[in-house]
């Protein structure tokens, strides 16, 4: 299914010359990782810090934009320049996870925004990315099937704080589009299931 992850080479493609920088200045893509991590915690702690200034969610999009970069050049100073590690694939993953609360959930702070429906979507978030983790375990790729990852749910987010910012939406319109967000994530969940056991190599099973 369509997802904004497919634009992920060609966003790679912009950010190469910046990320050959940044190896000979020496920095790592653990650093780069936790700085991501680090960053959404803060950004979201400042945005339910401020949540009753609704221009405070002039944030998201903006520290959406930043992150989506910092992962990709994590990603590329990992496996371009030899600097894959296991305590790498934690760290990505782990802040990853905790990125994704700290932007949803200050969502819930809002008057009259369901919290049942922000903590729903935050669930379904975490059930979705456990479920590509769960690929290698059974033999197959990580999946990033949509039609809601990690970078679709950036640009929706991003899109609703917008409007949040400039006025344009209230409670009503921000329960719709969280509602929308829950149903496409149990889908994307059922999708990295399904598509994980079709990419299960012949031999490789997993009591």
């Amino acid at each position: 299914m369509p997802s904004v992850y497919q634009i992920k080479p060609a966003f790679q493609n912009l950010l190469r010359p910046l990320v050959r920088q940044l190896f000979n200045f020496g920095a790592t893509a653990n650093q780069i990782t936790l700085i991501a991590g680090i960053g959404s915690l803060l950004a979201g702690m400042l945005i339910a810090g401020f949540v009753h200034h609704p221009w405070i969610f002039a944030l998201v999009p903006v520290w959406m934009f930043v992150r989506m970069a910092l992962n990709a050049i994590d990603g590329m100073l990992a496996r371009e320049f030899g600097q894959q590690s296991r305590l790498g694939a934690y760290l990505n993953e782990l802040c990853d996870i905790a990125a994704d609360c700290a932007l949803i959930l200050p969502f819930a702070l809002l008057p009259d925004v369901s919290l049942w429906l922000v903590l729903l979507v935050t669930l379904l978030a975490l059930f979705s990315e456990y479920a590509g983790v769960l690929g290698p375990m059974v033999g197959a790729s990580r999946r990033y099937d949509g039609p809601m990852g990690k970078s679709d749910r950036a640009f929706v987010l991003g899109c609703v704080a917008t409007a949040i910012a400039l006025g344009w939406i209230g409670a009503l319109w921000i329960n719709v589009v969280f509602s929308i967000l829950a149903a496409l994530l149990i889908c994307t969940l059922f999708n990295r299931v399904r598509q994980g056991l079709k990419d299960v190599q012949p031999g490789n099973t997993s009591a």
